[in-house]
């Protein structure tokens, strides 16, 4: 799970002279070093607002005497520097300034280091903010600042917590009924050859599991040297890869809907008019996705539904042979998320962790790896204002602990052993994925999610088989799979 938190972000409130007063908050970028701001509107001073986007503020001949005494005053950004803006203004009397900028807003920083003669609060403010400030509340306006602590719990957690449980559970669910139609056709003759066709699992043995975990962090590897163009391939890979995914969930669905089966005939091939619908709905919502996947305020929603697919599908798709093959794949992939979240700082020339950097974006690209589910937080506060900031768990930390469930769930069908392990190993993942969001919260930094899900899946499943005293066959698998 990663928290994406921007540092140095404040809010504007400003107040329009009506009657009732018309109130609006608007994002502001301020250096704590040089301006300290109150957390909170209670202790905050209103100033009167005077509008000077029309001036630079690099002179003082710019500005008449007395028009911005015990004022706040907004200017453009110009050649001059923040700090001589601020000496001026303050010199002129002014209580707060605000630099407005077209571009987009970024951090405020100066090569000048005397700034003790400064005291007025300096912001920098979007130039269309102050226009929607002058349309919505009027030309006489009064503002303040202010920067309130970050909420300490943000409910788009529960919104990960709910989909990455669900997902698990559904995906190991779906991989038991396809178990049980496995037996069903091995018991009946004329059915095998039947469902043979159908079959599109892959098992994994002990040494595609390895093979496996050293893809992955070959990938991730290339990913950070070369993500300006990777990313691109990994964008194309998912829109089909989900494309495919969401069909195949869907297409479990419809298949169960006993009306709308009419058939159409096409080389020497029949299929059902309404899987044809299907496909073409699955692969414009890829398209769509990947058209407007930068769109924050939207967009997210649809990577999520293609990502969750995406994940059921894996989960359903790729077998574990027996619980030897998922100790081997879980265990490693373990100390695979921990080295490149916790060593790799250790390493890297900017002391910051690969598996972050990867999954944010490194060196500040705009394109982001669709690996992950997002959901916007939730809470108001100056990072929801000046963007979109995202609590984001990566595909992995549901699929990898997802084929253990799965497991689970078909050794259950194979013993009918009325779901225990299925249902303890789920409630284990629950667990995980609380005790990782409260770390996360304690330490308020990025944690490697599989630290706490692989040990509480795991050991739980241990604990039944040892209980049940089935531990051998658990850790062999069943003969029907062998």
């Amino acid at each position: 799970v990663l928290l994406q938190v921007a540092a140095d972000e404040g809010i504007l409130h400003a107040s329009g002279s009506g009657l009732p007063p018309v109130t609006k908050d608007y994002c502001i970028i301020y250096n704590s070093k040089w301006t300290s701001l109150p957390k909170s509107l209670d202790n905050a001073t209103f100033r009167t607002l005077e509008n000077l986007t029309s001036t630079v503020l690099c002179s003082s001949s710019e500005v008449p005497s007395g028009i911005v005494k015990d004022k706040a005053v907004v200017v453009m950004r110009g050649n001059c520097t923040f700090l001589e803006k601020a000496r001026i203004a303050q010199s002129l009397g002014a209580k707060m300034l605000l630099v407005a900028s077209k571009s987009r807003l970024s951090a405020i920083s100066d090569n000048k280091t005397d700034i003790e003669d400064v005291t007025l609060p300096i912001a920098l403010i979007r130039y269309s903010d102050i226009v929607d400030m002058q349309l919505t509340l009027g030309n006489e306006v009064n503002v303040t600042l202010y920067s309130p602590p970050l909420p300490e719990f943000d409910y788009s957690m529960v919104v990960i917590f709910l989909i990455a449980v669900s997902t698990v559970a559904l995906g190991g669910y779906w991989s038991g009924v396809a178990e049980l139609e496995n037996l069903k056709a091995i018991a009946s003759p004329g059915e095998r050859e039947t469902r043979r066709k159908k079959e599109e699992n892959v098992t994994f043995t002990p040494l595609t599991v390895i093979l496996f975990v050293a893809i992955c962090c070959v990938m991730l590897v290339l990913l950070y040297f070369f993500y300006k163009w990777l990313v691109y391939v990994i964008i194309s890979v998912f829109c089909l890869a989900s494309a495919m995914s969401l069909y195949n969930c869907l297409a479990a669905l419809v298949g169960e809907i006993p009306f709308g089966q009419c058939r159409i005939t096409c080389c020497n091939k029949t299929i059902e008019v309404r899987l044809i619908f299907l496909a073409v709905f699955c692969t414009a919502a890829a398209v769509v996705w990947a058209v407007f996947r930068n769109e924050d305020r939207w967009a997210w929603i649809l990577q999520d539904i293609l990502g969750v697919a995406f994940c059921l599908n894996f989960i359903k798709t790729l077998k574990m042979p027996n619980f030897k093959s998922c100790v081997i794949l879980l265990g490693l992939l373990l100390l695979y998320d921990v080295f490149f979240v916790f060593i790799t700082p250790f390493i890297t020339k900017n002391g910051a962790s690969i598996m972050v950097e990867v999954a944010a974006g490194p060196f500040g690209n705009s394109e982001k790896l669709p690996v992950v589910i997002r959901v916007p937080r939730l809470e108001h506060s100056a990072s929801t204002l000046c963007d979109l900031p995202f609590s984001l768990l990566g595909f992995g930390d549901i699929i990898v602990p997802g084929l253990l469930v799965a497991y689970c769930r078909r050794f259950d069908v194979q013993t009918s052993s009325s779901s225990v392990y299925y249902i303890s190993c789920t409630i284990a993942y629950a667990v995980g994925m609380v005790l990782t969001f409260v770390v996360l919260a304690l330490m308020k930094m990025g944690q490697p999610a599989l630290l706490y899900l692989v040990p509480c899946t795991l050991i739980t499943s241990s604990l039944v088989a040892w209980r049940r005293k089935e531990m051998k066959k658990f850790w062999k698998g069943s003969s029907y799979q062998v």
